[in-house]
């Protein structure tokens, strides 16, 4: 624990629509810790409490940072960067008394255990809402705390299978490919911090908290557009499709001279506006494609309007294309990564934002919601594990310097 952190005694103001709202982030890996970041990210004083002995198991992730022989976690730091630090064990008493009054001045508890581990620590929502009716209690979980399946461990992979969104990604006639992120955790945290705001909305207008209940197969579900409708209505079972889309032509990825595009026109207008902006304005009026409808059907896609666009975007590229395109239709490059981050229209937007991880600084990801009353401060680093025990306990709960020490010896911080 830094020297300075424990003489502090202070706990550094955040500025944003959330500044003096107080969360007490009890996760680890990403399902949980992303949603209090947001949080902590829009203002929120987030306490990110790890027991001692086992903190966040994601301090150890790749890629690592080192500066002066101190390595620290770069994938750590992004769902983590702008909290708050104080290591406790809740499994001893006095971690659990220390909690309840932590509990006592918060607005706002994150977990994302299996349901039933903090009831069975005598720290669930009946116990804390006994300390502070006001609590909101944001669980996050693979299956949710209702339902046959409840109990059961989750991943992100396992709400992307139980979710249905496997089942419907990757090539027809080919096994199902998982999506190429954590999507069933990013989602579950998306979700939970709306239904978190919900809350605090609600508990700040009736002095009532209650319980968020965030499920990583729900958030899943959601995400699979109109397979649901599809199934109830005709019976059609979403399957993988590639790049293509179920029933919108031309709608998907595109070759071009230096990789690929997305291009998206199918509508009557975009599809006008790029025959003329090809130099063929004709082919919108060619009586075998002149209306979505014939658009749509997949042997004229195959055999007309797919091989014309592709010869008409052989000749540019990905650059030329979105140059020449971009403003009138649905284009857009198909980018890596390391293209992505040096998109100016990225930067533009604050998406990339330097974060101090080891004593250096490190590009990562930003926050996707811009309000336009927010102040754009610095971010500060991920703590380190019990970084702030001084600041916060001190603060908060008017713990001394004795008092800290006696915990410390004994092992509850």
């Amino acid at each position: 624990m830094p020297v300075d952190a424990e003489a502090a005694g202070t706990i550094p103001p955040r500025n944003g629509p959330l500044a003096g709202v107080i969360v007490l982030d009890v996760t680890r890996v990403v399902a949980g810790p992303f949603c209090a970041m947001m949080l902590a990210d829009m203002g929120a004083t987030v306490i990110k409490i790890e027991n001692p002995n086992d903190p966040d198991y994601t301090r150890t992730f790749p890629p690592m940072v080192e500066a002066d022989g101190v390595q620290a976690s770069a994938f750590y730091a992004q769902y983590n960067r702008n909290k708050q630090g104080v290591s406790l064990d809740l499994r001893s008493d006095e971690g659990k008394a220390l909690f309840r009054r932590l509990v006592r001045k918060a607005d706002i508890v994150v977990e994302n255990f299996r349901p039933g581990v903090m009831d069975r620590l005598g720290l669930g929502y009946d116990v804390l809402k006994a300390e502070n009716p006001r609590i909101v209690y944001t669980a996050i979980s693979g299956y949710g705390r209702t339902g046959p399946n409840s109990n059961r461990p989750g991943y992100d992979s396992s709400g992307q299978a139980a979710g249905g969104l496997w089942s419907m990604n990757g090539y027809p006639d080919q096994p199902p490919v998982r999506v190429g992120t954590i999507i069933g955790d990013l989602s579950a945290s998306l979700y939970a911090a709306v239904g978190t705001l919900a809350a605090l909305r609600e508990a700040e207008r009736t002095g009532q908290g209650q319980v968020v209940d965030i499920s990583q197969q729900d958030s899943v579900l959601s995400l699979t557009e109109n397979a649901v409708v599809r199934y109830t209505v005709a019976g059609e079972v979403a399957g993988p499709l590639g790049n293509d889309h179920p029933f919108v032509r031309p709608y998907g990825q595109f070759p071009c001279a230096d990789g690929y595009v997305f291009f998206g026109g199918y509508t009557d207008k975009f599809w006008a506006i790029t025959c003329a902006l090809f130099g063929e304005p004709e082919m919108a009026r060619d009586p075998r494609i002149d209306t979505m409808e014939k658009r749509f059907d997949p042997q004229v896609d195959a055999t007309i309007v797919r091989p014309l666009i592709e010869r008409w975007f052989s000749r540019h590229t990905k650059a030329e294309l979105e140059e020449m395109a971009g403003d009138e239709v649905p284009i857009s490059a198909i980018k890596s990564i390391d293209e992505v981050i040096a998109d100016p229209h990225i930067v533009a937007r604050g998406m990339i934002v330097d974060v101090p991880v080891a004593g250096q600084s490190v590009a990562m990801l930003g926050l996707p919601i811009k309000l336009s009353g927010a102040v754009s401060a610095p971010h500060d680093s991920a703590p380190g594990v019990g970084e702030h025990n001084a600041a916060v306990l001190g603060r908060l709960l008017g713990a001394d310097a004795a008092e800290l020490a006696v915990l410390r010896e004994r092992g509850v911080i």
